[in-house]
């Protein structure tokens, strides 16, 4: 890690610019406590972070307050359950991805996020949706959840006034 920020600067790059963390199958179990140290002193220009494919099993409330300027987040092919209930606080997100995860349950605390277009929950283990709730998220433009045992009445799910595509094709058998 320090070696790859090492490297940044040594080619000149200021980390007061540098707004993607990609720490994408690094075997991490928790964020490095390193890694706040590091960043702290920037964290305000941290837009995307990348902890795809990594064996996270929880996501803690220090991450999303220490990153609340998050645009992107991708966690994908971890192996989380839950979310803090601080991510509603998110005020600039507008991407999560939770793909291959252990979820069994839609993660209502996205819901309360205002500017959130994207979630993609492909692949998890989720049989409802919030959709009442969903369909009140105004700036959601995506849905993904393929491949979740899904029930019929999320399935089918359709409202004139939807503004988000909710996306069901090849779910779980």
């Amino acid at each position: 890690m320090l070696k790859q920020l090492w490297y940044l600067e040594y080619y000149g790059y200021s980390l007061d610019h540098y707004i993607v963390t990609d720490l994408a199958a690094c075997k991490l179990i928790s964020f490095p406590e390193g890694v706040y140290k590091v960043l702290r002193s920037v964290t305000d220009n941290i837009h995307v972070i990348n902890l795809a494919d990594n064996e996270l099993k929880a996501v803690t409330s220090k991450f999303i307050a220490t990153f609340s300027q998050l645009r992107v987040l991708n966690l994908e092919g971890n192996s989380l359950t839950q979310l803090p209930e601080i991510i509603g606080s998110m005020m600039h997100l507008t991407s999560i991805n939770l793909a291959r995860n252990k979820f069994t349950v839609f993660p209502e605390n996205l819901t309360t996020i205002k500017t959130l277009q994207n979630i993609n929950l492909e692949g998890n283990d989720i049989s409802e949706l919030p959709l009442e709730k969903l369909t009140a998220m105004t700036t959601l433009q995506c849905l993904n959840m393929k491949s979740n045992p899904l029930n019929k009445e999320a399935k089918c799910f359709s409202q004139p006034n939807m503004t988000f595509e909710l996306l069901t094709t090849a779910d779980k058998e």
